[in-house]
C-alpha cells in the first residue's frame, strides 16, 4: 500500500460505508458509483475512491484537476426523499469544511454556492450530486489534500489550493477519509431531520455575500449582487424586481468546477 492510498478495510470497519473500492486510475468515480448503484441488489452506501481520474465530469462540463495525492471519491447511497440538490451538495460541502478546518487552524474556511469549499482565496474542494432514475444519489467529492498547486495546470495554479500547501505537511489519507465520512454521516442525518439548519450554516460560511455574480440559468445569464444562501439551499440574488432564489444554474467567471 502506498503512502497516499487509503486503507479501505479500515474505512469499512470505522465508518457507515457498506462496501468500498479503490482504483489507482479510473475514468470517473461518479460513473463507477452510478454503474453500481443502478443494480437493485447493490449494497449501499458504496464508496469509490481513486488516485487518478482520466475522464472526470463536472458541473457545466468542467473538469477537476486530480493531482497526485489528492482525494477523488464518490459515495452511492439512499437518501431521505426530502434530500435534494443544492442543499445536498451544500451539506456535503459542510462535511468537508468540518474535516479540513482543524487541519488549517490559521485559515478561514468558507463556501461558494453551490458546491465549492474555499480557503485563502482558492478552491480546495468541490461536490457534485447526481440523482439516479431509481432515486439513489451519488455524492462526488474532490479534495486537494496531499497534492501541491505547483503541479497543477498553469490555468489553475492561481485558483487552486491544497491542504499540503496550506499546512506545510502531508496528511494521512486513511484518517482524512474516515473523518470525512463521519462528518458526511452526521450532515446527512441532519439533512433528513433539520435541513434548514444546514442552509443557515451554509449561509454563514458563504463568501459570496455582496459580490456580483453571473449565473447561467434557464438558457439566460443573470448578473446580480449575491445576498447569500437561503435556508432551503437556494442562491439569493438581488434582482431589480427584488430578491430571488435560484436552485440550479452554473456560476460563470472561470471558477474551477468539481468533476467526479
Amino acid at each position: 500500500m502506498t503512502a497516499d492510498r487509503p486503507d479501505v478495510d479500515r474505512v469499512l470497519e470505522e465508518t457507515f460505508v457498506a462496501r468500498a473500492e479503490y482504483h489507482d486510475a479510473i475514468a470517473s468515480t461518479n460513473d463507477r458509483a452510478t454503474e453500481c448503484a443502478g443494480l437493485a441488489a447493490q449494497q449501499l452506501p458504496l464508496l469509490v475512491v481513486a488516485a487518478r481520474q482520466t475522464a472526470g465530469r463536472g458541473r457545466g462540463g468542467n473538469r477537476w484537476w486530480t493531482g497526485p495525492g489528492s482525494l477523488a471519491m464518490s459515495l452511492a447511497l439512499d437518501l431521505d426523499q426530502r434530500a435534494r440538490s443544492p442543499l445536498t451538495a451544500l451539506a456535503a460541502a459542510l462535511a468537508v469544511v468540518d474535516t479540513v478546518a482543524p487541519l488549517v487552524p490559521s485559515q478561514s474556511v468558507g463556501l461558494h454556492w453551490p458546491n465549492d469549499v474555499m480557503v485563502a482565496g482558492g478552491k480546495l474542494a468541490g461536490v457534485l450530486v447526481e440523482v439516479l432514475p431509481n432515486r439513489r444519489h451519488v455524492l462526488g467529492i474532490g479534495v486537494n489534500t496531499n497534492n501541491t498547486a505547483a503541479d497543477a495546470p498553469p490555468e489553475l495554479q492561481q485558483t487552486a489550493v491544497t491542504l499540503r500547501d496550506l499546512s506545510g505537511t502531508a496528511h494521512d489519507p486513511t484518517a482524512f477519509l474516515i473523518e470525512l465520512l463521519r462528518q458526511l454521516e452526521a450532515v446527512l442525518g441532519r439533512l433528513a431531520s433539520e435541513p434548514e439548519q444546514l442552509g443557515v450554516r451554509a449561509n454563514s460560511l458563504c463568501l459570496q455575500h455582496g459580490h456580483t455574480l453571473t449565473l447561467e440559468h434557464g438558457g439566460r445569464r443573470i448578473t446580480a449582487p449575491c445576498a447569500g444562501i437561503a435556508p432551503d439551499g437556494a442562491l439569493l440574488l438581488e434582482m431589480p424586481e427584488g430578491r430571488r432564489g435560484f436552485y440550479s444554474g452554473v456560476l460563470l467567471g472561470g471558477r474551477q468546477e468539481r468533476d467526479t
